[in-house]
């Protein structure tokens, strides 16, 4: 057992509760999933596959015993359908909410699909779970919430302009947290995501994040295209790190922990530039044409910050969150996958 299961073995116990996960056929979602069915929980999975892929599930279930499969009840659906959402929450003991149009360049496309998705859909489940008495709500919040304030680390109180409509309509998404808070006196959490990575994170597509989009270029001998100089910095984030914190906050007794948001990254930040050098550096032994691969250099992306770092001191101590794998030991688990998904006979 790795260091992130005992994580939550230590927190789960023998406690059995149903989740109730949006966004499950999804990166984030499926690895959820996949954790919280090898703990033998129950889980409600809602998706309508607009982003997620029935892969995912797939690998899932191949992940864990059919016993534990036989844990997920399964909705196919949309968020925007306040009576799906109604069906999902039913019975739910806790919500994981990550079911969002999560693309900066395809909501300043799509403006009017991103908000009916990421914020129509939020406040059909925050009706839905308070009608059915969900004990608490986590949600995927962004730090794309931090807009153009340039403070580093970024602290969760100091906020600057939206640079996208997916970043307003994730800031617009704590508003209502708050709200729901303060009126119908419930227990919601946002975690702001900086960077995550890891298996099942779709490499294809216009909108793929920057991780898997070079592994897969790399592993394939494709250009690897970096936006800007290559100085800009992120704060990357591995999956299992994610999961550890949805649980901690979903189970905490620390009430003065309820009704906040936290950052949740690693606390350190990397250059692209250095991202693209230690990728490189990793795949090199098993694809050795990588030997004189060099990336091509682009404008820098309409939406984008220029630099970004978490201070996670607040899920520190009000979560105990403590991020358990660091950029490059993420890596290299990520990679496993990535070079076994793409090139299963190698």
């Amino acid at each position: 057992m790795n260091n992130n299961a005992q994580v939550l073995s230590d927190l789960l116990g023998d406690r059995r509760y149903t989740w109730l996960i949006t966004g499950v056929a999804g990166f984030i979602g499926s690895n959820l999933l996949e954790s919280l069915l090898r703990h033998d929980q129950t889980v409600i999975g809602l998706d309508d596959f607009s982003t997620g892929k029935q892969c995912n599930l797939d690998q899932v279930r191949e992940s864990v015993t059919a016993a534990q499969w036989e844990r997920l009840r399964f909705i196919t659906g949309d968020i925007c359908d306040i009576q799906v959402c109604r069906e999902a929450s039913t019975g739910a003991d806790f919500l994981l909410h990550h079911a969002a149009l999560g693309s900066v360049p395809l909501s300043l496309e799509d403006p009017v699909r991103t908000n009916a998705s990421n914020i129509s859909g939020f406040v059909n489940l925050l009706v839905a779970a308070r009608d059915a008495g969900v004990k608490r709500v986590i949600y995927a919040a962004s730090s794309a919430t931090y807009g153009d304030d340039p403070t580093l680390p970024k602290q969760e109180d100091k906020i600057g302009r939206m640079l996208s409509p997916y970043a307003l309509t994730k800031y617009v998404n704590e508003l209502y947290a708050d709200v729901f808070g303060r009126c119908y006196a419930m227990e919601c959490i946002g975690l702001r995501y900086f960077n995550i990575f890891g298996p099942r994170q779709d490499p294809n597509g216009a909108y793929a994040a920057v991780i898997p989009q070079w592994i897969s270029a790399m592993i394939r001998g494709d250009n690897v295209y970096i936006n800007g100089d290559g100085a800009t910095t992120r704060d990357f984030c591995y999956i299992r790190n994610v999961v550890q914190a949805n649980v901690l906050a979903a189970l905490t007794s620390n009430q003065g922990a309820v009704g906040t948001v936290y950052n949740i990254g690693l606390g350190e930040r990397i250059s692209l530039n250095s991202l693209y050098t230690e990728i490189k550096r990793l795949l090199e032994p098993r694809f050795s044409q990588l030997k004189h691969h060099q990336p091509i250099y682009r404008p820098f992306r309409q939406g984008d910050v220029r630099h970004s770092v978490a201070d996670i001191q607040r899920a520190r101590t009000l979560l105990e969150f403590r991020p358990l794998y660091d950029l490059r030991t993420g890596l290299v688990e990520a990679l496993d996958w990535y070079v076994s998904s793409l090139m299963p006979n190698r």
